[in-house]
């Protein structure tokens, strides 16, 4: 498994499996660098995706490992490399949030994210903000 930053040769992947970002945002995001392939030897396995709260803090905005790779690792392993490259550029907290229905809160709670607050949206259940000092 290895871990490296899209490229627009997997832009494709992208715009076809994440629907929480507008199809004309990615380009500039791949652009950016703030998109992580994972990738075996034969297919992409998953995409993490940060941008920024307040411009200035890391904000982890989706991480997705398709499902029949999930539980080996691999989030975790994308998470903590993710963290290292902030710190490395300098930055001391990381952001990310989950809805309170979903089991990733847990992950995040593992792995050093504490609950920071939250946000109630009229359509959807509540959404936990969690932070983590680096």
């Amino acid at each position: 498994m290895k871990i490296g930053i899209a490229t627009e040769q997997d832009y494709t992947f992208i715009v076809d499996r994440d629907k929480h970002i507008p199809e004309s945002l990615v380009t500039t995001k791949i652009q950016e660098k703030e998109i992580y392939i994972i990738r075996d030897s034969e297919s992409k396995l998953g995409w993490m995706r940060f941008g920024y709260f307040w411009d200035n803090i890391p904000f982890m905005n989706m991480l997705w490992i398709d499902e029949e790779y999930r539980g080996q690792g691999i989030g975790k392993e994308i998470v903590l490399l993710w963290e290292e490259n902030m710190r490395q550029r300098g930055f001391e907290l990381v952001m990310t949030s989950t809805q309170s229905n979903e089991e990733a809160q847990h992950f995040y709670r593992k792995l050093g994210y504490r609950d920071a607050g939250c946000l109630l949206l009229d359509s959807q259940p509540l959404e936990v903000i969690l932070t983590k000092n680096l």
